[in-house]
């Protein structure tokens, strides 16, 4: 049986994407496109959007209630997040959440969410990126207390709108629960002096149409060791994501991590 597949930021990149990806997936089947109301894109094929032929689901604004829906991936922009989360919440649908940049009350809400449904949520959806975050969480373990600087950095594309990336400050904050800093230092300028303990240095790069890498630097006197991700293409992130609706979709309410979808 085939998972119905309801895509949130259907007309962005990532949706672009995941729609053309999803087609070629016989597991899967598009049931609905979803975009912001006013979209120039609403009305259009999902198929035709993606640069595809006719899918024969056009391009909405709201999930129909007559829609079977197993799962819904959101790729949208904060407020989208928002906005398809409550229908997922009232209808009991699994959302997997690949969408950045929420503040700390719209965090809450989704979190609030795994209440009622099963929640996916996750800085980055690469199955790469997620086994980096293991082995960051390892290394920082290791090298816990032997004096090692740690600095981040993310190179992305011109357009992206929000710096550090979410996977960056992830790979921050998984880090600092091992190791103690206290401080994100975001770049640096001027005579600031010799660098003090305690301190996470955090570099975005914004150039091009780079789609994504991120560097883990632990550093002492004598020498250095780099985490990196490089990826090649924005179907890292969308194979993800789909491998993550089909492990989400038909599980209990929850919160769950790519980590549950590699079994870690």
């Amino acid at each position: 049986m085939k998972t119905n597949l309801a895509i949130n930021g259907a007309c962005g990149r990532m949706g672009q994407r995941l729609i053309a990806l999803a087609r070629e997936d016989h597991e899967f089947s598009l049931c609905a496109a979803l975009e912001a109301p006013g979209h120039p894109g609403l009305g259009k094929d999902a198929g035709e959007v993606a640069g595809g032929s006719r899918l024969g689901v056009a391009i909405s604004s709201q999930l129909p209630l007559s829609t079977r829906v197993d799962v819904v991936v959101d790729f949208s922009q904060p407020e989208g997040t928002l906005n398809i989360l409550r229908d997922c919440v009232i209808r009991r649908l699994p959302i997997v959440v690949a969408t950045t940049g929420h503040s700390p009350e719209q965090r809450a809400e989704i979190e609030s969410a795994a209440h009622e449904t099963a929640v996916l949520v996750a800085p980055n959806m690469s199955l790469v990126v997620n086994v980096l975050f293991k082995l960051t969480q390892w290394a920082a373990e290791l090298l816990k207390g032997r004096d090692y600087d740690v600095e981040i950095i993310e190179r992305h594309h011109r357009f992206k709108k929000d710096a550090p990336s979410g996977t960056a400050l992830h790979f921050a904050e998984i880090i600092q629960k091992i190791q103690g800093q206290t401080r994100l230092r975001h770049g640096r300028e001027g005579l600031i002096g010799q660098r003090p303990a305690g301190e996470i240095g955090m570099h975005a790069i914004r150039a091009g149409d780079n789609v994504g890498e991120h560097t883990i630097l632990f550093s002492t006197l004598g020498e250095t060791m780099e985490l990196v991700h490089r990826a090649h293409s924005r179907d890292a992130y969308a194979r993800g994501a789909l491998q993550a609706a089909k492990y989400l979709a038909g599980r209990p309410p929850g919160r769950y991590t790519m980590f549950d979808v590699l079994g870690l």
